[in-house]
């Protein structure tokens, strides 16, 4: 191993486990491209861009649907 490496390596173990799990995706898809979509699913985002550009629908943040899917999960386990 490098000096270089095991620097980047120290460095990385320095940072959170969420923020190495992103360092870790974002490295392999360097070696292992992830594959091309599907036409269909290139056309859909491309449909779903131009409504949020054109203010047709409006985004909801992420930490709010998962805050909303919990709230669910929570309240269908309290009726068991």
């Amino acid at each position: 191993m490098t000096a270089s490496l095991k620097a980047v390596e120290a460095a990385a173990m320095e940072l959170t486990a969420q923020d190495r799990a992103e360092l870790i995706e974002r490295l392999i898809d360097t070696v292992v491209p992830p594959p091309p979509l599907h036409p269909a699913w290139e056309e859909e985002i491309a449909r779903r861009v131009a409504e949020l550009d054109a203010g047709l629908v409006e985004s909801i943040p992420a930490e709010a649907v998962f805050a909303r899917m919990r709230a669910m999960i929570e309240a269908h386990d309290a009726q068991k």
